[in-house]
């Protein structure tokens, strides 16, 4: 019971060193990189970049979502640059194949549950008029 446990170091890296390294971030996870060995200045991935953060504001921000969440933002940020992209090829096409339909169909669904399990839903739409544009149109009619 009193035994201590006696590591033996076989790196040639010291102790310290060698706990430095292993709680040191990846470049993915400490948010500089959006993949490895992956222009970040590329259309796709600025896109990419710009949804993620988009998604994240509306659930109040990186510090107020867990790392599971900003996982499911990623996913649909992801989705979505590939819907665009489909959407585009089938403006450019004028028209889009039974199967280009269905796989889109089925992406958009996936994103509506990857937004839904992280909270986003859509939110109804006032649209009652205000007494004085009711009492203008009324005057006016």
């Amino acid at each position: 019971m009193g035994e201590a446990l006696t590591l033996e170091n076989t790196s040639g890296t010291s102790a310290t060193e060698a706990v430095s390294k292993r709680q040191a971030r990846s470049r993915l996870s400490n948010g500089t990189h959006i993949l490895p060995g992956v222009d970040g200045r590329s259309t796709w991935v600025r896109r990419l970049r710009d949804l993620m953060g988009l998604h994240l504001a509306d659930l109040g921000g990186e510090d107020a979502t867990s790392e599971a969440e900003r996982s499911i933002i990623r996913r649909a940020a992801t989705l979505t640059v590939e819907l665009e992209r489909l959407e585009l090829r089938f403006a450019r096409a004028g028209e889009a194949s039974p199967e280009e339909i269905d796989l889109y169909q089925r992406t958009a669904s996936t994103i509506r549950r990857l937004h839904e399990a992280v909270g986003l839903q859509r939110r109804p739409r006032d649209v009652t008029p205000s007494l004085a544009d009711y009492l203008g149109r009324a005057e006016r009619g």
